[in-house]
């Protein structure tokens, strides 16, 4: 029996993560998590006052999405998360990494600032933009998808990957 899978759908504010990542889940048929939704309060309050996450505001919620998906191991699931560096995501694999496919949502800075722009009701301003391509260490072992396709299309080509590729 294969493993449930273990989806971190990655990149940076704005690029699609929570869209891709509940399409994901309804094709897959397991609970999605918005990683954003398990920041502390006091990571919210420094990204809604214009400032970035370093490594240290960063440490306890990427553990925390790391026991989020050992918690759903048995059945899996798909998280939206950032996942910016490779020790982020050493982090977040840990206990299953067998389990856990990264699914890279890749857009250029122009792209996806004029996304940013159209967005409302966030915390992130898109002024924190520049930092997180800054801080982006692109993964060499994601299934990697353009953002200038729509939704449907990304999720498709993310399962033709992925059943070639399963982790």
């Amino acid at each position: 029996m294969s493993k449930a899978p273990i989806f971190y759908v990655m990149g940076v504010s704005g690029c699609g993560k929570s869209t891709i990542g509940k399409l994901l889940a309804q094709e897959f048929d397991i609970p999605f998590f918005d990683g954003d939704d398990y920041h502390p309060e006091a990571n919210v309050k420094k990204m809604a006052a214009g400032n970035p996450l370093n490594d240290d505001d960063r440490q306890g919620w990427l553990e925390r999405l790391n026991t989020l998906s050992i918690e759903h191991k048995d059945r899996g699931l798909v998280i939206a998360c950032s996942a910016l560096k490779k020790a982020y995501r050493e982090i977040l694999r840990e206990h299953v990494t067998s389990q856990v496919a990264f699914i890279y949502l890749s857009g250029t800075f122009e792209e996806i600032s004029e996304r940013l722009l159209q967005r409302k009701s966030h915390f992130m301003p898109a002024g924190l933009l520049q930092s997180q391509f800054d801080a982006l260490e692109v993964p060499s072992d994601a299934i990697t998808v353009s953002i200038l396709q729509n939704p449907e299309t990304i999720v498709t080509e993310v399962i033709g990957i992925y059943k070639t590729k399963k982790p």
